[in-house]
């Protein structure tokens, strides 16, 4: 009975220092502990939250395991790994949903920090077309493929076919390389100089294709690639 309560009581003041000094100042085993209190209501979380980060290493490498790794944890359910999974796709979608409220992109810099939110969290190689009007004004940003960990198929009908719904005067393609190097394959040139050509016969500019990995981006058109160079298609 007596460790029930001193449990129960770390709970409640893990919860308190939580609500009165926010995350800064917590160790990732706490943080850990702390969201796990919510999957598993009755056990002490702490020597789970020590054997995620002794498996996985970080716990950023925890929020991006797959569930099926997650529940060779001792003490991880289903249940517990469907929270942990569920925390960077929900800090996606509110990021997303705060860099809609841009209105013009008007430098290269503005267009990736609107595009980087969509590729958090991502562990698959995901393409999303970015839409804009003849002043800069963001119509649409959507995703027009997905692939495995190392290639994402890209249907170059499937984006002109936006473009054109939106009625696009500049179109941006973004990628992303999980667990890579924000750089362009050959692949990914030639199929960026492929969808310059089908957009520009529809009189739409393909402004750049920018490739994102661990945080940073890499502007193929920064880095000196030609999307109109005949050799590549």
């Amino acid at each position: 009975m007596g460790s029930d309560t001193t449990h129960k009581g770390h709970r409640e003041r893990l919860k308190q220092r939580f609500l009165t000094e926010g995350l800064d100042h917590f160790t990732d085993i706490q943080a850990l502990e702390l969201l796990l209190f919510y999957a598993i209501p009755q056990k002490d979380t702490n020597p789970i939250a020590h054997a995620l980060l002794d498996r996985f290493g970080s716990i950023s490498q925890v929020m991006n395991a797959k569930a099926e790794e997650l529940v060779k944890v001792p003490g991880i359910s289903t249940h517990s790994a469907l929270l942990l999974t569920l925390i960077p796709q929900l800090v996606r979608f509110y990021q997303v949903d705060d860099v809609r409220k841009t209105g013009q992109l008007l430098s290269l810099e503005a267009c990736c920090n609107y595009l980087a939110p969509f590729f958090f969290g991502r562990i698959t190689e995901v393409v999303y077309v970015l839409c804009l009007d003849a002043k800069c004004k963001v119509i649409c940003c959507k995703e027009v493929g997905q692939g495995n960990v190392n290639s994402a198929s890209i249907s170059i009908r499937k984006i002109v076919e936006i473009a054109l719904h939106a009625n696009a005067t500049t179109v941006i393609l973004a990628h992303n390389h999980p667990g890579g190097i924000a750089m362009p394959s050959e692949e990914d040139v030639r199929t960026t100089c492929r969808l310059a050509a089908a957009l520009n016969a529809m009189e739409i500019h393909l402004a750049d294709h920018i490739v994102v990995a661990d945080g940073e981006y890499v502007s193929m058109l920064q880095s000196g690639y030609q999307f109109q160079n005949p050799a590549y298609l």
